[in-house]
C-alpha cells in the first residue's frame, strides 16, 4: 500500500518568544507567520526539484518561474534581503531575522527555489567587492526577481581547479570580448543574467588575471546547451560565449582581481548548501520511522539525533559566513567546513533512509518511494557540486590547518605557460 506522509501527525510550530527571544523577535516572528498564513502554499510531500527533476522542459521552466513569482512576492510584501541594505531593496533587519524567516518558512512548501540560491551565492558578493554603480544597478532587480542569475564558473577543464580556467576575456575599447565554454550551469536555459569568470591576463600566475564580469544571457554569441540526466531532466547545461560583448563596467571587484570576488561565492555556495532549505531532512527520517514503527528504537532515534545535530549546526555556520561576507567580515571560519559537513550529513539522512524504509521503497512509486530513492541515489551529489570533498578537505588543510601545500608547478608561473593536455 503507498505510504503517505499524511499519516504523520502535524507538528506545532516553533513556538515564538520564551526565554532566548527579545520581544523585538517575537513580535516579527509573528509578523512573518502573519505574512506566511496569508501568502505562503501549504507544504507538499515532495519538492519535485529535489527529488527527480522535471524531464519536460515546460514543467521545468514553470518550475523556475514559480519559485521567482515567489521571490517577487517576497519583495513586494518587504520580506526580501531582510538584512540587506534599504537602498537596495532590502530590508535592513537585525541578522536573527533570516533565522527566525528560515525557521517559519520550513511549514511552507513556497520558496523561491535556485533564484533564491544565486541571489544568496552572488547578492553578498556583490555588497562586498562591487561598485556602488554595479550595487545599485543590479542589486534592486535581483531582489525582486526581476532578474534571474546562474553561475557561469566551471569549464571542461577546471572543475575542481577553477583557477585554472581558459575562457578569454579582452578588452576591446569599452567592452569585454569573451569566448570559452562553461559547463554544469544550472538553470542557465532559464536565467536572465550569469556571474563569469574569464582569463583576461594571461601572463600571470592563474589566481591574478581573473576578471569577475557580469553579462545579459541574451547577448549575442551565447549559446546554451541543456545537458540531460539519466533521470531525463536537464538542470545543467553547457554554455558556449563566442564573442559576446560585455560593457566593461560591468565588472564585480578590479580587472583582473576577479579571484578574490570568485572566493567570496564559493564561500556562500558552501554557507547556502550547508544551510539547506525548507523542511529539514531529519522531519521526514523522522516520518519515515514513525510509519515503520522504528521510532522507538533506541538505535534510529541515536542516529535521528545525529542527523539534527548535524543540521542545526550546519545552519548555524551557514548564517554566521553569510552574514560575515555580507557586512564586509571576514568568515569565523572556513566555509569549507560548512560543506564537507553538508556532503558527510547527506550520506547519513541516505543511509538511514535506505535502511528505514526498505528495498521496496527503491522501486515503488509512491512519494515516499520516490523521496527514499532520491535521497539514495544522490547522497554523494553534495561531495561533488560546489567544490568536491577532497579539495574542500585540501583547502580546510592548508587555510586552518596550516599544513604545507600540495606541490604544484602552476602557483608561481604565468598561466599561458603552464602545460596542458
Amino acid at each position: 500500500m503507498p505510504l503517505s506522509l499524511a499519516l504523520v501527525p502535524d507538528r506545532s510550530p516553533i513556538p515564538a518568544g520564551g526565554a532566548t527571544e527579545s520581544p523585538e523577535q517575537v513580535a516579527f516572528r509573528a509578523s512573518v507567520r502573519a505574512f506566511l498564513s496569508e501568502h505562503a502554499e501549504p507544504r507538499t510531500e515532495t519538492d519535485p526539484w529535489q527529488v527527480s527533476g522535471f524531464p519536460d522542459e515546460a514543467e521545468a521552466s514553470a518550475y523556475f518561474e514559480h519559485g521567482r513569482s515567489w521571490q517577487r512576492t517576497l519583495a513586494d510584501h518587504g520580506w526580501a534581503g531582510l538584512c540587506w541594505p534599504t537602498e537596495y531593496g532590502g530590508g535592513g533587519h537585525p541578522e536573527w531575522a533570516e533565522r527566525i524567516f528560515a525557521e517559519e518558512s520550513a511549514s511552507y512548501g513556497s520558496g523561491p527555489g535556485f533564484v533564491g540560491a544565486t541571489i544568496a551565492m552572488l547578492g553578498p558578493t556583490l555588497l562586498a567587492h562591487a561598485s556602488s554603480g554595479v550595487r545599485a544597478q543590479f542589486l534592486p532587480p535581483m531582489i525582486s526577481g526581476q532578474m534571474a542569475w546562474c553561475q557561469l564558473f566551471s569549464e571542461p577543464g577546471a572543475g575542481s581547479d577553477l583557477a585554472g580556467l581558459a575562457t578569454r576575456a579582452i578588452l576591446d575599447g569599452n567592452e569585454w570580448v569573451v569566448d570559452g565554454q562553461k559547463v554544469w550551469n544550472s538553470c542557465a536555459q532559464f536565467a536572465d543574467w550569469g556571474f563569469l569568470l574569464a582569463r583576461s591576463d594571461p601572463d600571470v600566475p592563474k589566481r591574478r588575471g581573473i576578471t569577475f564580469l557580469l553579462v545579459d544571457m541574451s547577448s549575442p554569441g551565447i549559446e546554451v546547451r541543456p545537458l540531460v540526466q539519466a533521470n531525463g531532466s536537464a538542470h545543467f547545461s553547457e554554455v558556449f560565449l563566442s564573442g559576446v560583448r560585455i560593457p566593461a563596467d560591468q565588472v564585480v571587484g578590479e580587472v583582473h582581481g576577479g579571484w578574490g570576488p570568485a572566493r567570496t561565492v564559493l564561500s556562500n555556495e558552501a554557507a547556502f548548501i550547508g544551510r539547506g532549505g525548507g523542511a529539514p531532512t531529519s522531519d521526514r527520517l523522522r516520518d519515515l520511522a514513525a510509519l515503520h514503527g522504528s521510532l522507538g528504537d533506541p538505535r534510529v532515534r541515536q542516529r535521528l539525533a545525529a542527523v539534527i545535530s548535524r543540521e542545526k549546526l550546519q545552519a548555524l555556520m551557514g548564517q554566521r559566513i553569510q552574514s560575515a561576507v555580507r557586512n564586509g567580515r571576514k568568515p569565523p571560519f572556513d566555509p569549507a567546513l560548512t560543506k564537507v559537513m553538508a556532503a558527510g550529513t547527506r550520506v547519513l539522512t541516505g543511509n538511514l533512509a535506505a535502511e528505514l524504509a526498505g528495498p521496496a521503497a527503491l522501486v515503488g512509486d509512491d512519494p515516499i518511494g520516490n523521496w527514499v530513492r532520491a535521497e539514495v541515489i544522490n547522497r554523494f551529489s553534495i561531495s561533488i557540486g560546489g567544490g568536491t570533498t577532497e579539495v574542500q578537505k585540501n583547502n580546510l588543510a592548508e587555510r586552518s590547518l596550516g599544513l604545507p601545500r600540495e606541490p604544484g608547478i602552476d602557483r608561481d608561473t604565468a598561466w599561458k605557460d603552464v602545460p596542458r593536455s
